[in-house]
């Protein structure tokens, strides 16, 4: 992965040919209707409050626009919204290659089931947590390549923003909660955002305490998503070697051990208590 050399955007990845493509497509509009403004680089770069030199990578397709640069292009070329209209191509592609599978699956899920059995969902992170888990990442990541996954994974967070709201179901372990990564100060800023979402009405958070005798876990983490025709996807490392499924059978055995884990954790207003309990004591 390659990070961003600046605050303005992301390069492209080495061999990724579809955010290559997107990319491009943008730098052509960009370029079009700035010569068609009758404007220099510099000239639009100063009315963007841009550095020349990121302007023109954009135009060459070498940089990944942010989205408020895109609204400010917009706005300086009077393009009446076309290039603000770009976002969401531009957006897909500021997701690492890897992961945009996923982030395709989670737009279109309308209800997401999880356990973590070591972490805490990215739909749920602080930023501060994110970066606490990427600066620990080996390989190491580089500071740019940290800025593009943190903005990656907020991004994924728009989900709690969606109409109609999806159903989201949430089972975390009682030690990723006690766990101070990033520091004491993370693990606060943490544990407050869990509390504020689980107060959404299409959330349900749980945990799972530690001095559990029973626990249907043990297998690993737990990933469902329900999409609006009726078909699902799962993944678990206890189920076809961790290969995500779509086969009935095996989504049912993932059901019922999700079910079962549900059962054995506290109810979502039990877990709501032994969470500000945490909290008070960090």
């Amino acid at each position: 992965m390659t990070g961003a050399t600046d605050g303005d955007g992301w390069e492209i990845e080495p061999g990724d040919e579809q955010g290559a493509a997107v990319v491009a497509m943008v730098g052509r509009q960009l370029r079009a209707r700035r010569e068609a403004a009758g404007l220099k680089v510099s000239e639009l770069g100063a009315a963007m409050g841009y550095g020349e030199g990121t302007v023109y990578k954009v135009e060459a397709g070498k940089r990944i626009p942010r989205p408020e640069f895109l609204d400010k292009a917009d706005e300086a070329l009077d393009a009446d919204g076309l290039i603000k209209a770009m976002k969401p191509d531009v957006a897909e592609v500021r997701y690492p290659k890897k992961l945009r599978d996923l982030a395709r699956m989670e737009a279109r899920a309308v209800d997401v089931q999880w356990y973590g059995a070591h972490d805490i969902h990215g739909l749920l992170q602080t930023e501060g947590y994110m970066r606490a888990l990427f600066e620990m990442r080996q390989p190491a990541y580089t500071p740019g390549e940290i800025d593009r996954v943190t903005a990656a994974r907020l991004e994924r967070q728009s989900i709690f923003a969606r109409e109609p709201a999806p159903a989201l179901s949430f089972v975390l372990e009682e030690a990723a909660l006690r766990r101070p990564l990033g520091g004491r100060m993370v693990l606060r800023g943490q544990l407050e955002r869990l509390l504020e979402v689980g107060q959404l009405r299409n959330v349900a958070l749980q945990v799972m305490p530690i001095d559990r005798e029973e626990h249907a876990g043990v297998d690993g983490s737990i990933t469902m998503l329900g999409f609006g025709d009726g078909t699902a996807v799962g993944r678990s490392p206890g189920v076809a070697s961790g290969r995500p499924v779509d086969d009935p059978k095996q989504l049912r055995i993932l059901e019922l051990r999700y079910g079962m884990i549900r059962a054995q954790a506290l109810p979502p207003r039990e877990s709501r208590a032994f969470t500000e309990q945490l909290l008070g004591e960090t």
